[in-house]
């Protein structure tokens, strides 16, 4: 009997960005350097398939400083930290590495300097995402307020409408954010903007492979975890963008073979956390039920590096 044929719109850039390379990169130096364990607070990306590798290398991971002990080396996560975390990480004379993204680090910059200047801040992106803890953190209670959609940027009453600035999470959706941003540009046409695009060069590109291929996709897949912000807004961009439906899975495994049902053209992509043998190993999974043929799509090509911390920089 013929095998159903599926052709499979592959998109590049996907996977890993330099934040997460480098996030990871710090984890396995850390355990280089002073052996495991290697406490890690939070996933240091979020994806499983990751934090378990990292744990069978000799990671721990926790949720909060308190169950690490003082003398451990611990990690915090690419996702950023409130100030407290490493403040209280000095009080117990804790050994730490922060892995937080540059592009994150550049916002958490951003906020203070808006601080300093007396602007009243917005934030815009999801409530208890740990980088907008971690943003949220940079500053004092109620210095920063969060705007998570468009009618809470029509609802938003500063305190001075002449003295407001604006920043964002780094792994929201491009258009989205957009809307929202142009909401407040209208209502406060003086509002302070960010120097360059919070959201990052990543999550950019990927949004925007995303929207090359994925009309005329009858199913688009995106590798990626629940937690994974920039993952879930690429099936929401993937919709949008016209695929007949779309999807996250973890990997492989959580596919369900009845979604390929009528299926000619499958869209494929990863979340910035995803690694690439997850991509290879669904590909392959593909070429056991189905006869199908691979289509490049390449919209950026990306040359990112991020350096290590000074504190194991001298180890690599």
């Amino acid at each position: 009997m013929d095998r159903q044929k599926l052709q499979i719109r592959l998109a590049a850039p996907r996977g890993f960005c330099a934040g997460v390379d480098r996030a990871i990169q710090i984890v396995e130096e850390a355990l280089g350097k002073w052996g495991a364990p290697v406490y890690v607070r939070h996933e240091i990306v979020h994806n499983q398939h990751v934090v378990s590798r990292l744990e069978s290398l000799g990671a721990v991971f926790v949720e909060e400083l308190d169950e690490c002990p003082p003398d451990r080396p611990v990690v915090f996560s690419a996702h950023g930290v409130p100030k407290a975390v490493p403040a209280e990480a000095e009080r117990r004379n804790m050994v730490y590495v922060d892995a937080t993204c540059p592009l994150v680090s550049k916002v958490h910059v951003e906020a203070e300097r808006h601080h300093r200047a007396g602007k009243e801040i917005v934030l815009i992106g999801h409530a208890g995402h740990p980088e907008v803890i971690g943003t949220m953190g940079q500053l004092p209670d109620g210095a920063i307020a969060l705007i998570e959609t468009e009618d809470d940027a029509r609802a938003f009453e500063p305190r001075d409408a002449a003295n407001v600035a604006f920043v964002t999470q780094t792994t929201l959706s491009v258009d989205d954010t957009a809307d929202i941003v142009s909401i407040l540009q209208d209502r406060f046409p003086g509002i302070a903007t960010p120097h360059k695009e919070d959201i990052c060069y990543a999550t950019t590109n990927r949004q925007e492979a995303v929207k090359a291929m994925a009309d005329g996709c009858d199913l688009f897949l995106v590798i990626g975890a629940e937690t994974s912000s920039n993952s879930k807004r690429l099936v929401e961009v993937a919709l949008r963008a016209g695929a007949k439906d779309s999807r996250l899975v973890a990997s492989a495994a959580n596919v369900e073979w009845d979604w390929f049902e009528g299926v000619g053209t499958l869209g494929l992509t990863a979340g910035a956390s995803a690694p690439e043998d997850l991509v290879q190993g669904l590909i392959a999974a593909c070429r056991a039920r189905f006869d199908i043929e691979v289509e490049h799509v390449t919209t950026a090509k990306e040359t990112v590096t991020f350096k290590l911390p000074r504190v194991l920089a001298a180890e690599v």
